[in-house]
């Protein structure tokens, strides 16, 4: 059992004891991090003259092969090791000598692992923006292909008022949009470098913390050693906004579901995003959509997990803090890969927009145009109010739309109605009438759908 703290104790740990203490198994994941943050930590300490240059350069050269022969499956990380910061000390040490030892000189586990969590959430945080930014192309594209595809737009999950499939497309693009937002605002918030605050207190050598922040890419150095090595905010505001990512993508695919039933027959999904059922030979299941529903609990848990580990926790590092690792590793991997399925699903969908229409003249979406029409014509919108119901209780009975109805139907319910209606009550003059910005008109889309690209087309990190 490899350790890197033995000289205190007499006796050896109980195996049982090591194994549940150990970390190894989850937290190698951590490995290119921990390099990175000893090359920078070694550096540092070289242009401080607390190592020689030689060493300097020995521990990163080391480093550094360490590196490529994990990557290349050359070296194992094995459970022999408690923790990734042993796997990479010992082999250090194996490879280069007695230099390999000075490494963690003014450093601890506490302020090296909170670099390495800082470092891998930083990366992730870079490559869960990539994959919302390929969903936002792909809504943006939809949203472009679709500015006069005619629906009905909901409330209650009653057809409530036309809208188009662009306008629809157009409000998960928002929310996409406010996680992005969510993910620049954590990093830029946690982006200050822990290591050198060691176990709790600093140290005595003359590390410069400035230096290391800097080659590491962090605005500076945490400003004080007992929140460096506890804090773990960033992680909860990361899985805080995962879970928001989540409850989005989960609120798209029950759209999906429910489009692709055969009550609504909205969307066809494509055969590669799809799965059959092993006895009923005409079903077509919207796996992927009710996976990412599914897993959006998974995410939920995480966070919940996290925030109740750290509730009772005092001042500094306690090992409790160790649980924060697997909780976020699986929480990632989980939105990342329900990011890239669901877009892959979404860029593949086929809409049936002759359905959607229809769908929006059969549940009475334009009922609303009809009472502002009567309104147009002098009737107080109360009294519109009722004889459009009135409409809407006849066509009910009839099994017709207010658009199939006679003008004698019309003014045999109201004398006000004339030809005009029909213009009126169309779903094309309903929606497009229907301009101001942020409004389903063609108008009004083509002005966002602007504004959608100009800001696609920016880097984040540009203007940090």
């Amino acid at each position: 059992m490899a350790q890197l703290w033995g000289g205190r104790f007499t006796k050896q740990t109980d195996q049982i004891v090591y194994d549940f203490n150990a970390s190894i198994r989850f937290d190698k994941k951590l490995c290119e991090q921990d390099i990175r943050g000893s090359i920078a930590h070694a550096k540092m300490l070289a242009k401080q003259h607390i190592l020689t240059e030689e060493e300097s350069d020995d521990i990163i050269s080391g480093l550094k092969e360490i590196l490529m022969d994990v990557k290349s499956g050359k070296l194992e990380i094995t459970g022999e090791y408690e923790d990734i910061h042993s796997f990479v000390e010992e082999n250090l040490t194996r490879r280069i000598g007695d230099a390999g030892k000075k490494l963690h000189t003014g450093r601890s586990r506490n302020d090296q692992v909170a670099l390495d969590m800082k470092l891998y959430v930083r990366d992730e945080i870079d490559e869960t923006d990539a994959r919302l930014k390929n969903l936002l192309d792909t809504i943006e594209h939809l949203m472009e292909e679709n500015l006069h595809t005619y629906m009905p737009g909901f409330t209650h999950l009653q057809k409530a008022q036309p809208v188009t499939l662009a306008h629809h497309m157009g409000a998960y693009f928002e929310m996409f949009k406010r996680d992005r937002g969510r993910l620049h605002d954590i990093y830029k918030r946690m982006n200050f470098c822990p290591l050198g605050a060691g176990a709790l207190a600093g140290t005595t050598y003359p590390l410069d913390r400035d230096y290391t922040a800097s080659l590491l890419g962090f605005d500076g150095p945490t400003l004080n050693s007992m929140d460096s090595v506890s804090d773990r905010d960033y992680l909860i505001e990361l899985l805080s906004a995962i879970s928001t990512i989540m409850m989005h993508l989960s609120r798209f695919s029950e759209e999906i579901i429910t489009w692709n039933t055969n009550e609504y027959q909205f969307v066809e999904l494509d055969d590669s995003y799809s799965t059959g059922s092993s006895i009923m030979p005409q079903k077509k299941n919207p796996d992927i959509a009710e996976l990412v529903r599914g897993k959006t609990g998974r995410v939920y848990g995480a966070l919940m997990s996290v925030l109740t580990m750290m509730k009772g926790l005092p001042l500094a590092y306690n090992k409790d803090m160790q649980e924060d690792k697997e909780l976020t590793f699986d929480a990632i991997d989980t939105v990342k890969n329900c990011l890239v399925l669901f877009n892959g699903m979404l860029s593949t969908i086929r809409f049936n927009t002759e359905n959607m229409e229809k769908s929006a003249k059969k549940g009475f979406t334009n009922a609303t145009d009809a009472a502002d029409y009567l309104v147009g014509k002098g009737v107080p919108f109360r009294d519109a109010h009722g004889i459009v119901g009135r409409l809407v209780l006849y066509c009910i009975e009839k099994e017709i739309s207010l658009d199939d109805m006679t003008l004698e139907e019309y003014q045999s319910v109201s004398p006000v109605f004339e030809d005009d209606i029909y213009e009126a009550v169309s779903m094309k003059n309903c929606v497009e009438r229907r301009n101001t910005i942020g409004a389903p008109g063609a108008q009004a889309m083509e002005a966002v759908i602007r504004e959608n690209k100009l800001y696609l087309s920016k880097n984040w990190k540009e203007s940090r």
